[in-house]
């Protein structure tokens, strides 16, 4: 995937190159350059999260002219298990953690919609997820306001289902990240054994068949034909 990862920071580089571009004036003077935003959806155990940090490790290991790049992880738009357990549904609502419901996709694309428009301007603040908690955590991440990209990785990013389906419209560049489903069940499994939310393999993978591989099928139908780069994972 090392080829993959510096083809994918190479096309973040042109892109930044050619909004740099745009926003020079016709005098010749420069406006703020805004902030370029890319998209990396695919389905739980896609690999989505190392490809788009492995792109800003690589962007970010470049001379200082490259441009400050920060990967950004929707799983802080998960409602809380608070939220989930109020629900009429909270037995499916807790089973079902990841599918598009448990999700607050309106905070998401607010999201977005402010790292659009606070470029050189004001930082923002974005919620993370704590593993060891198994919770969000409200304004976890400080995006400077110098941050020239930033790369957000999300399950449902380019789904068609409103409120999601806004987010491609105000993206520069989308990125999905396909896997075939054994490869995703292995990996999500693992994932889970490996947090304690399954205490054996057996269990682990029950749950991957039954929820993450359902999303995942969600989300391939939901996101098809909305990217711009398609991305094939594999095993490494």
């Amino acid at each position: 995937m090392d080829q993959t990862y510096r083809s994918l920071a190479d096309c973040v580089l042109s892109k930044w190159e050619e909004k740099k571009a745009k926003a020079a004036t016709a005098d010749g003077t420069r406006n703020l350059t805004p902030r370029l935003i890319v998209a990396v959806a695919g389905p739980p155990g896609s690999g989505k999260t190392t490809i788009a940090n492995k792109v800003v490790d690589i962007i970010n290991s470049l001379p200082s002219k490259s441009p400050k790049t920060i990967v950004i992880s929707a799983d802080g738009f998960h409602l809380p298990l608070a939220t989930l357990q109020k629900l009429p549904n909270a037995s499916e609502a807790l089973a079902r953690r990841g599918a598009p419901w448990t999700f607050d996709g309106h905070a998401a694309v607010s999201l977005v919609r402010r790292l659009k428009t606070s470029a050189r301007r004001q930082p923002v603040l974005a919620p993370t997820f704590d593993h060891a908690i198994k919770d969000p955590v409200s304004d976890g991440l400080l995006i400077e306001a110098d941050v020239d990209v930033c790369i957000l990785e999300g399950n449902y990013l380019l789904c068609d289902e409103h409120p999601w389906d806004e987010i491609a419209d105000l993206v520069d560049d989308k990125w999905f990240v396909h896997v075939e489903p054994d490869l995703a069940c292995k990996r999500v499994a693992s994932r889970h054994l490996a947090a304690g939310i399954e205490t054996t393999m057996e269990g682990a993978v029950h749950r991957a068949t039954a929820n993450d591989l359902v999303n995942g099928e969600f989300i391939l139908s939901k996101s098809r034909g909305r990217y711009d780069v398609m991305i094939e994972s594999i095993e490494i």
